[in-house]
């Protein structure tokens, strides 16, 4: 039995927002305050990632602690098998869109919420060092591609 009548429960699930939630705005101000610059909620990759970098294909997601399943210290009041069949659900589809878009070639990066509330900037770091990184890799290939056309391969 749910404690909300109809109208407040209504209200309540309005207010749920599944963009630009708090801390999705904490994580692409610190983001932005490091001179990163990308992309929300792209439609066309592969999940709809909450911020996206298509330029080192790095794709970020924002959790929700009680939508994602982070939250076993909390109990589900009402309606609980409900509950856990949707957050259930959640974590499947999770996962599922991580590795879609790893096969696609695709880095993923998931934040709890909890996580980006107590340091946003500390997250944006992490965020920094994947793109050093894969900065890094992608010189590499370069520099291999280069060294691979400049070869001969008529002498073998």
């Amino acid at each position: 039995m749910d404690v909300l009548t109809k109208e407040q429960r209504k209200r309540n699930m309005q207010n749920i927002h599944s963009k630009d939630t708090s801390i999705e705005l904490l994580l692409r101000k610190a983001l932005w305050h490091k001179n990163v610059r990308f992309r929300v909620n792209r439609k066309d990759i592969i999940g709809k990632p909450d911020i996206s970098i298509k330029k080192y294909k790095l794709a970020i997601f924002c959790d929700g602690d009680f939508w994602h399943g982070n939250c076993s210290d909390r109990s589900i009041g009402t309606n609980a098998k409900f509950w856990e069949q949707k957050i259930s659900r959640n974590k499947e589809r999770d996962l599922e869109q991580t590795l879609a878009l790893r096969d696609a070639g695709w880095t993923v990066l998931r934040f709890w919420g909890s996580d980006i509330k107590d340091n946003p900037e500390g997250v944006a770091c992490e965020i920094l060092q994947e793109i050093k990184r894969t900065k890094q890799q992608k010189e590499k290939r370069r520099h291999i591609k280069e060294q691979l056309a400049s070869k001969d391969f008529n002498k073998f």
